[in-house]
């Protein structure tokens, strides 16, 4: 069969989507012979109508096999973990190292930022130097010697989701959790993971901000990649304040290296989680993982991959010598009381209108500029204690971040943060 529109008609009447059908599609997205309206049409239709776990899972299949698919001959485990994305996520910066220091490899295909949440790649880049785009030789031998890599993908990588994310963007079909699970999923099991962790956002700063869309989303991804052959679990986390006390690229950087040093709070806390169950997933033990971030194992083997992918063998002594300041820094002035209640979503937009971040693909971003020492549900803050500092390009730009972040944030009785890791989901349920 060759002709998609039996395929489509199919999803269309809700007999669902099956592995040949699904091959058809994919691969027609990929060399072309699917066309735009014919992929909009099943698209719409798998929103309308959904196809099913199986579905999902041959779909997901179908997309990861339209491209390359990576091949491992290392001495150790390849695991991997993928955020939904949030506000001072910083974990796969400090993850992958501290993972490779404990004997398993992490081969990471990342994405830059779009919207109000930033991305692993813009966060390296402010590192002089470093290079995401590596080739598949390259990004063997980084990960074989360094045991971890942060890169970019290539067109190589699930052809059929690069197309069929852009007609969804245009179709109006987005929302799909079958498309988003069988998009996430297809680019990362291309990279032939024996495991994968996801951390899957709720609260104010998240795509889905409400428990109950986090938990399905959490659900169809572990049921799906475990279907597709790929061992999967997922954490269910907080984002109703910024997981790290910065907002912005070289900020990000800074503060996760902080972290490798020895810096305590909730993103060394969640990556410690995150890193205990990739263990976990592998048969290896969690419990030395603190241990070997304390010794600076983890940060020796992110200096590895820093000067691996082309940045200063020193970044992690010298920070301050490599990472560019913004040339203006104010604070956020703050009334007396307690942080009550933040929107995340809006410090993810200001940073974004200070220049680092993307409103469209393409974009260039700043990444001197963000936020840092962000005030923390529950903190007091006041005269003496400002809300946020803003980095910003020039004083104007700092005067609309300082008031955005004022709007972003509300004063008054002390709100108690819930918990940082809400649920734990497995492929046992």
């Amino acid at each position: 069969m060759t002709d998609p529109r039996p395929v489509i008609a199919a999803v269309r009447d809700g007999r669902g989507l099956d592995g040949p059908g699904a091959a058809l599609i994919a691969q027609g997205l990929a060399d072309g012979s699917v066309s735009d309206a014919q992929a909009g049409a099943f698209a719409m239709a798998v929103l309308t109508r959904g196809v099913g776990e199986a579905g999902r899972v041959a779909l997901t299949r179908a997309m990861r096999d339209s491209g390359h698919v990576m091949q491992w001959d290392l001495p150790g485990p390849v695991v991997d973990k993928h955020s939904t994305g949030g506000i001072g996520d910083t974990v796969s910066l400090i993850l992958a190292p501290l993972l490779a220091a404990s004997g398993v490899f992490v081969p990471m295909i990342s994405g830059r930022g779009l919207g109000h949440t930033g991305g692993t790649l813009d966060k390296l880049e402010a590192i002089p130097g470093y290079i995401c785009d590596q080739t598949e030789e390259q990004f063997l031998r980084i990960v074989k010697n360094t045991g971890c890599a942060i890169v970019a993908a290539t067109g190589d990588f699930a052809p059929a989701d690069r197309r069929l994310y852009a007609i969804r963007d245009e179709s109006g079909t987005v929302e799909s959790i079958d498309l988003i699970t069988a998009s996430i999923l297809s680019k990362k099991l291309a990279a032939g993971l024996d495991g994968l962790v996801l951390d899957v956002k709720a609260g104010s700063g998240a795509f889905l901000k409400t428990a109950e869309a986090s938990e399905r989303l959490a659900r169809a991804l572990v049921q799906t990649a475990n279907g597709a052959g790929c061992r999967t679990s997922a954490l269910i986390t907080d984002m109703d304040q910024p997981l790290a006390r910065s907002a912005g690229n070289a900020l990000e950087v800074a503060e996760a290296i902080r972290v490798l040093r020895g810096e305590r709070g909730a993103l060394r806390d969640l990556t410690l989680a995150l890193s205990a169950e990739c263990l976990r997933l592998v048969g290896r033990a969690g419990e030395g993982l603190a241990a070997t971030l304390d010794s600076g194992a983890a940060a020796e083997a992110f200096a590895r991959m820093v000067k691996a992918q082309g940045g200063p063998a020193d970044l992690i002594d010298r920070p301050e010598a490599h990472l560019t300041a913004a040339p203006v820094i104010r604070p956020v002035p703050a009334p007396e009381g307690a942080v009550a209640q933040i929107d995340v979503t809006a410090l993810g937009h200001t940073v974004v209108a200070l220049g680092g971040g993307r409103a469209r693909a393409g974009e260039r971003i700043d990444h001197r500029v963000g936020l840092d020492r962000l005030a923390r549900l529950g903190e007091a803050v006041g005269p003496d204690a400002p809300l946020a500092m803003v980095h910003a390009a020039d004083d104007t730009a700092a005067e609309v971040a300082i008031a955005a972040v004022q709007a972003a944030y509300r004063i008054g009785a002390a709100a108690t943060p819930g918990p940082l890791v809400r649920d734990r989901i497995t492929a046992d349920g």
